[in-house]
This record gives structure tokens, C-alpha cells and sequence, in this order.
């Protein structure tokens, strides 16, 4: 693989990615391939099923990079969502396999399809709130929630002292708590489900 790439930044490579280059295409996997094996394995628990969700992963970044949008998200964060969303798909498709058998399952209540639909807000409600983060703490919190990286691999990363993003770390977590806490009955419901847990 030629390293004549590796001065370029994420974003570049993955607009070469999109002309179907492969060699920006081998760059973006020796930057994230480890970090993106890591991150599934947390959520797959399986060696294989990591490495499925890496290549399925890896695939959705070659054939989506035209989609590619700069100016939305970082690179780092775009790649490692692809990774999340192939981990979280092939948890789901796994789950039925190791269960018990539908008969012995009883329906789902109403209960748990609230609690679905609950979530689901949540899940939507934390990322809205992410994306009105300035872009340094949006991108430091993403890395480490969704990419699986420390706060030491984050200052190497970004080229920033350690102090640095620890302070941007708090400091965008402290906001986000007054974003979510400031969302009405749901923020209400969020507040009074953190206090019993």
C-alpha cells in the first residue's frame, strides 16, 4: 500500500474514497480498522461477529462516501457511526438465534413498546443535543462514546494537550445535561429515570 496518502486528513481521503480510490480507501483502514475492530467487539462480544461488522462496516464507507457530507461530521466520527449502526444490525440479527423459542416467549406489552418509543426519543433528543455542541466537544465526546477512544488516545489523535480535552470533555458533557434537562415532560422523565438509577 502506498503511505503517499497518510499527510492527508480523513476527510480528503474519504473524498478520494468516493472517486474509488483504493488506495485512500487502505489509508482509512490502517487509521480505523483497530479502533473500529475494538468498538464492535464492546457491543457484538464475539471475535467473528466484530470482524463481520468491521467488513460490513468498511463496505458501507466505500460504497456511501459520495454521501459524505464535510461540513456535518468528521470523517473519524461518520466511519465509526457506519461501524456502530453493522455492530448494533448484527446484535439484532444474532439475538433470535439465542433465545428460546418464539413459543415460549410471551407477547410484548404495550409496556415494552412504550419503553421502545422511549428510547428511541432519547436516543434522538442526545443526538440533536450533540449536534449544537460547539464542533471541538461534539467531535472529542463523539470519538470517545462512539469510537471506544480514551481521553490519551483523543490528544494524540487531535494533536491537543491532555488537559485540553479533558476540559472540552466536561465542559460539553456539563452542556449537554442542560440541554437534555431543559427538554420539557421528556427532559422531566429523563431527570426523574437518572435519579432512580
Amino acid at each position: 500500500m502506498s503511505r503517499g496518502l497518510a499527510h492527508l486528513s480523513d476527510e480528503a481521503l474519504v473524498a478520494l474514497v468516493a472517486r474509488a480510490d483504493e488506495d485512500a480507501f487502505s489509508e482509512l483502514y490502517e487509521r480505523f480498522g483497530r479502533v473500529a475492530y475494538g468498538l464492535a467487539l464492546r457491543i457484538v462480544r464475539d471475535p467473528a461477529l466484530a470482524e463481520d461488522a468491521v467488513q460490513d462496516g468498511f463496505l458501507a464507507v466505500w460504497r456511501s462516501a459520495s454521501r459524505f457530507v464535510a461540513e456535518q461530521a468528521k470523517a473519524s466520527t461518520w466511519i465509526l457511526t457506519l461501524i456502530h449502526r453493522r455492530a448494533v444490525d448484527l446484535v439484532r440479527r444474532e439475538q433470535p438465534r439465542r433465545a428460546e423459542p418464539l413459543g415460549a416467549a410471551p407477547p410484548p406489552s404495550g409496556e415494552a413498546t412504550e419503553e421502545q418509543a422511549w428510547l428511541r426519543l432519547q436516543r434522538s433528543r442526545v443526538q440533536e443535543a450533540l449536534r449544537s455542541l460547539p464542533d471541538k466537544q461534539r467531535e472529542a465526546l463523539e470519538l470517545a462514546y462512539y469510537g471506544g477512544f480514551t481521553q490519551s488516545e483523543l490528544a494524540d489523535r487531535l494533536g491537543e494537550p491532555l488537559g485540553t480535552i479533558k476540559s472540552r470533555m466536561f465542559s460539553g458533557l456539563a452542556r449537554l445535561r442542560e440541554l437534555l434537562a431543559d427538554g420539557g415532560p421528556e427532559g422531566d422523565r429523563w431527570n426523574a429515570r437518572e435519579s432512580t438509577s
